[in-house]
């Protein structure tokens, strides 16, 4: 399942190449505010922080006490609120960002209740900035005049891009051929794309788990994913010795077996590439950092 729809008037964009422009012109002060909205895993914060490595990250349970606080210490400076899906039903931080949104050139951001926290810290119930916003997130929603308020004075982004997309995305950072040329091959069967199954994959495989079976949980139930299990296994020497084995495991008659494969098999090829970059050192969750490139592979 995707998630929940964007705002009407969302800018859809389906690339990275689509997408590195809108942020660049976000990070050149072009925009007051630009709304991000995307499924988990597409590495749009990546993205955003490669191009804005010093702007202020708002990240993980803000409260809109603590986003002024930053607010006011990094004025002037571009801001990023990141992951933080709730933003969007919280009244007072709604109203700090539209504050700080206004098209003035310097707009002024205030704190209205009493704070001794901000008395002691020195920072003073209102200010003024020329900071700029983007708000990166994985769903979105219009509950008030407020929240739609917001939305009109920036630039609401749907980033959707395709399996293959993030799949050669993927390629730049990944580093286990087998594990990425597995997936490429079940592209079709993925309803959402993410990178994170690549490294669940890999995971999975480190652990001398069955990470094809683990996968196919993922997005499929029932007669169809025995199928595709079996289909997975290659302890069967023949299509029809795996149509026995689904019979005999409950999935259905020989006819549901064939009549399921006809369904998992891909409709179109998927574009080949060799990885190129090293698997991490350590079994700590891996990032792209040190990255690495990519070759096509002949004719691929």
């Amino acid at each position: 399942m995707r998630s929940q729809k964007p705002p009407r008037g969302a800018i859809r964009i389906e690339t990275y190449a689509g997408l590195d422009p809108y942020v660049h012109a976000f990070a050149s002060g072009a925009f007051n505010l630009v709304v991000l909205l995307g499924d988990p895993g597409l590495q749009k914060s990546r993205v955003v922080r490669d191009v804005l490595p010093k702007a202020c990250w708002i990240e993980g349970a803000a409260t809109a006490f603590g986003m002024y606080k930053r607010l006011f210490e990094y004025r002037d400076q571009p801001i990023v609120v990141d992951d933080v899906d709730s933003l969007y039903s919280n009244p007072a931080a709604v109203r700090l960002l539209k504050c700080l949104c206004q098209t003035d050139a310097r707009k002024s951001v205030a704190w209205e209740t009493d704070s001794p926290a901000l008395d002691k810290e020195g920072i003073p119930r209102r200010f003024t900035t020329s900071s700029s916003v983007m708000i990166v997130a994985n769903a979105w929603r219009t509950l008030d005049a407020n929240v739609q308020a917001l939305e009109d004075r920036g630039h609401v982004l749907h980033f959707a891009p395709s399996g293959l997309e993030v799949h050669a995305r993927t390629a730049q950072w990944f580093w286990d051929q087998e594990v990425f040329d597995w997936i490429g091959s079940q592209m079709h069967l993925v309803e959402r794309p993410s990178m994170r199954l690549y490294h669940a994959a890999w995971e999975l495989k480190r652990a001398g788990l069955d990470w094809r079976s683990g996968l196919l949980g993922r997005w499929m139930s029932g007669g169809r994913l025995l199928a595709a299990r079996i289909r997975a296994d290659d302890a069967f020497a023949s299509e029809e010795e795996r149509a026995a084995a689904f019979v005999a495991r409950g999935g259905g008659c020989r006819a549901t077996y064939f009549n399921h494969v006809r369904g998992l098999r891909p409709k179109t090829p998927v574009p080949g590439f060799i990885l190129t970059a090293r698997e991490p050192a350590s079994g700590r969750a891996a990032r792209r950092e040190g990255g690495g490139g990519i070759r096509r592979r002949a004719g691929g």
